[in-house]
């Protein structure tokens, strides 16, 4: 099966390798196997694989990963299919009238999300 990429150039994980432990949590909860064993260190293999979880900076009690989760590939796409250039939610970029059913569900559509 051939490998799922995204975006190429958008994700924000990032490594600190002088703060690695070696430990290997990170290896333990990526889903999507972005990272591997260095020379006792980790080593991030196919950065355009993550999809930005955040579950290897959760479970790094080093702090040698970070990343923002929730953004990058999925949220690029979905902005980009509606023309907007911030990624932002759609409540906060585009307000909306409370009865659009465009945007957010009804309690957001009250707080602004």
């Amino acid at each position: 099966m051939k490998e799922l990429l995204y975006l190429k150039n958008v994700v924000t994980l990032k490594l600190n390798p002088d703060r690695c432990t070696g430990c290997w949590m990170c290896l333990d909860v990526c889903p999507r196997a972005v990272l591997a064993r260095g020379d006792g260190k980790v080593l991030i293999t196919t950065l355009d694989a993550c999809i930005e979880c955040g579950a290897c900076q959760q479970n790094c009690p080093a702090g040698a990963l970070s990343v923002r989760a929730g953004v990058g590939c999925a949220q690029a796409i979905i902005n980009a299919a509606l023309g907007r250039t911030s990624a932002d939610c759609c409540c906060v970029v585009e307000p909306r009238e409370p009865d659009d059913p465009a945007c957010c569900s009804p309690s957001d559509r009250t707080t602004g999300c």
